[in-house]
C-alpha cells in the first residue's frame, strides 16, 4: 500500500488576498518530500487539476514537465481531482444542460491529463475524484428528480472515464447535494449503477459528519453524547453500506465541528493527526474502510489536511506526524 499526500490543502479555503494565501505546488512537494519517519517516506502525491497548481490550458509538454517535477522529488502521482465546479471548468452535475455539459468537459480534461501522466510513467494507480458540484439546498428542491439527473451525469462521466481506462470516485462530503449524507450517497451510487467505473471516495473526516447527520438530520446515526459502543455500532453501519463502493481513501482527523467557505458550506473540518480534540481512532476507523481493499484495487491511501492553516502546513513536524500515522494505518491493514 503506497502512502500519498494531498496537494490541494495548499489551495482550498485560501486566497492570495487573505491572511491564508495559496501555497504553490512546488512548496507542497517540498513539504512532502522532506517528511521522514525512521527512513520511511511518502511514495507520492494526489493532485488538484486547476489553478494555481495546474493550468487547464497546459500543453502536453507542459504536463510532462509537471510529471518531471514530481518525479525529481522521488514521488508518484496517484488520484487526481477533476475541476468539476462552477468557476473552474465544470458545473453542477444535477444542474442545467449547460452545467452538466461543463461537468463532462472537466472529466474529459482530467482524462487527458492522466493519460499523459500514465504514459510518462509517473502514474501507475489511482482514480479521478469528483463530487456533484451542486449544493444540498438546490438538491432538496426535488430530491427524486435530482438524484436521477445526478446519476445520469455520473454514468455519462463514468463511461468517458472508462474509455480512457480510468475510474471515478465520488467523495462523500456533506456540502455536495446528493452526496450530503450516507443515505443520499448510497442512493446516488445505486442509481448510477456503474460500479465498474463510478465508486466512492471515503474521507475519514467527511464521513464522520455522515454519522452526525449534518445537512441531513433524517439520516443521523449518532446523537450528541454518544458512547464508544454506540459509535462503533454506527460506524459499522456506515462502513458496511459504503465500503463495497469505496475505491479511494483519505486518512484524516475531525474534531466534530464543521468549517465552511464559499460553496463549501458546513464541510468537514480536517484536524492535525495528533489533535487532542480529534474524535476518531484513525487506525481502527481506517481498518474498517479498508477491509478487502485489494478486491477493490486500492493501491494507495492519501492524507487530506484540507483547511489547515498555513503555519501548520509549513511546520515540518506536521508532516512527520502525518507520515507516522499513515505508517500505522498501513501496518494495521
Amino acid at each position: 500500500m503506497k502512502l500519498h499526500n494531498a496537494m490541494w490543502p495548499g489551495i482550498v479555503g485560501k486566497d492570495d488576498a487573505s491572511d491564508q494565501p495559496t501555497i504553490s505546488l512546488d512548496r507542497m512537494l517540498e513539504f512532502t518530500a522532506k517528511a521522514s519517519v525512521d527512513g520511511q517516506k511518502f511514495d507520492g502525491v494526489d493532485l488538484f487539476l486547476y489553478h494555481p497548481h495546474h493550468d487547464p490550458s497546459s500543453s502536453d509538454d507542459e504536463i510532462r514537465a509537471l510529471a518531471d517535477k514530481i518525479n525529481r522529488h522521488g514521488l508518484k502521482v496517484g488520484s487526481v481531482v477533476a475541476p468539476i465546479w462552477p468557476g473552474t471548468l465544470g458545473g453542477s452535475a444535477f444542474g442545467s444542460s449547460g452545467e452538466r455539459r461543463d461537468f463532462l468537459t472537466a472529466i474529459r480534461h482530467a482524462c487527458r491529463v492522466t493519460k499523459i501522466l500514465n504514459e510518462h510513467g509517473v502514474r501507475d494507480y489511482g482514480v479521478i475524484r469528483i463530487d456533484s458540484a451542486g449544493g444540498p439546498t438546490d438538491f432538496a428542491d426535488n430530491e427524486l428528480a435530482n438524484t436521477k439527473l445526478l446519476a445520469k451525469t455520473f454514468r455519462e462521466a463514468g463511461m468517458i472515464a472508462a474509455d480512457h481506462g480510468e475510474k471515478l470516485a465520488a467523495e462523500g462530503e456533506i456540502c455536495w447535494g446528493g452526496m450530503h449524507s450516507w443515505k443520499h450517497m448510497l442512493n446516488t451510487l445505486e442509481e448510477t449503477n456503474l460500479p465498474e467505473a463510478v465508486g466512492f471516495q471515503a474521507d475519514l473526516s467527511h464521513t464522520y459528519l455522515y454519522l452526525l447527520g449534518y445537512n441531513a438530520p433524517e439520516h443521523t446515526l449518532l446523537k450528541s453524547g454518544y458512547s464508544d459502543e454506540e459509535f462503533w455500532a454506527a460506524y459499522k453501519i456506515l462502513t458496511d453500506q459504503l465500503r463495497p463502493w469505496t475505491i479511494d481513501f483519505h486518512v484524516a482527523q475531525n474534531d466534530g465541528s464543521v468549517h465552511g467557505s464559499g460553496s463549501h458550506d458546513k464541510t468537514g473540518k480536517h484536524c492535525p493527526a495528533d489533535d487532542p480534540n480529534g474524535k476518531l481512532d484513525i487506525v481502527r476507523c481506517a481498518q474498517m474502510w479498508l477491509q478487502d481493499h485489494e478486491e477493490r484495487n486500492i493501491q494507495h491511501i492519501c492524507w487530506d489536511g484540507c483547511m489547515f492553516d498555513n503555519n501548520i502546513l509549513e511546520n515540518s513536524k506536521t508532516w512527520n506526524t502525518i507520515l507516522d500515522t499513515m505508517l500505522k494505518v498501513r501496518s494495521a491493514i
